[in-house]
């Protein structure tokens, strides 16, 4: 018999980083409050934590993050202005942010790494299994990634990453993992982790992309963990000792996700967002898509 293992409902986003790559205009906005069409890219993720089940959400924010707060909470003045006006289609979107989930806040107060901004959960947290999110990569709803991976942990127990096949002159750029077949086709076993490996020197090309639901002897291991790549405290290496011995905190399976995957990390992956979502809007799409083919084909 499969042993069941406790619910999950805590979710954790790591917020604190400076968004360098989209200078000027994170300046003094978070990146994450960049648009996506019309709304920010860090309610896509809340949504997505939600849509799991996951509705106490802890957001791991720094400096200059006050926005975040904000957007997540009511805004008085905007809504009675749009009360007043009978505008009841733009008084939803406004209030449904605030409506979403209990949300709660605590500051890194030096960026030490993803594995850094983890740890500073330990306390909200607690002793349950958790899940973490990452602001950059947007899963499309229509492919419950999240909801899998709890699925798996509860069933298994441990920890669950999320991974995707790259193109092997890519996988540099990601955590790679070495991995074993299971009896489910989207579900492997985890034995190994490396943090950005030279190709011929990666053990797969399944790439760990930003999800992931933790067993909480995690923070354990972070806490005793050095800084490592880039000298930051890196979560891959902390997830490296889980695989390496599951008596630590159970074992650590990964999820093989093969839907649709927004990056918003990269200016190029965000403006392709931006388009596919767009485009496959009910009330925007037609007349963008019309637009679209007609400037490709001038421009071609």
């Amino acid at each position: 018999m499969t042993q069941a293992h406790p619910r999950i409902s805590k979710a954790v986003i790591p917020a604190a980083g400076l968004g360098t790559r989209f200078l000027p205009a994170t300046k003094a906005t978070p990146k994450e409050m960049l648009p996506v069409v019309d709304k920010p890219a860090i309610q896509y993720v809340v949504e997505e934590a939600v849509g799991a089940g996951l509705d106490d959400v802890l957001m791991v924010t720094g400096r200059n993050k006050r926005p975040l707060e904000d957007h997540f909470d009511r805004n008085y003045e905007l809504e009675s202005a749009l009360q007043k006006k009978g505008d009841a289609g733009r008084l939803a979107k406004v209030q449904e942010s605030s409506d979403l989930a209990t949300m709660h806040y605590v500051r890194q107060g030096d960026p030490k790494g993803l594995g850094h901004a983890v740890l500073c959960a330990a306390p909200h947290v607690g002793e349950e299994p958790f899940a973490v999110l990452l602001g950059d990569d947007l899963i499309d709803p229509r492919d419950p990634l999240l909801q899998r991976m709890v699925e798996v942990q509860e069933q298994h127990g441990g920890s669950v990453i999320a991974l995707m096949e790259v193109a092997p002159e890519q996988i540099h750029l990601y955590g790679c993992a070495a991995v074993e077949t299971t009896e489910d086709s989207d579900v492997v076993r985890v034995g190994g982790l490396v943090e950005k490996p030279d190709p011929s020197d990666a053990p797969s090309n399944y790439a760990v992309i930003g999800r992931y639901v933790l067993d909480p002897h995690i923070f354990d291991i972070l806490r005793r963990t050095e800084p490592g790549r880039g000298g930051e405290i890196q979560l891959t290496d902390a997830l490296q000792q889980l695989a390496a011995d599951e008596k630590i905190g159970g074992p650590v399976h990964g999820v093989v996700f093969k839907g649709r995957r927004y990056d918003t990390g990269d200016r190029g992956d965000y403006l392709r967002a931006i388009v596919r979502l767009a485009c496959e809007r009910e009330d925007l799409g037609p007349d963008f898509r019309t637009w679209l083919r007609s400037y490709v084909a001038e421009e071609m």
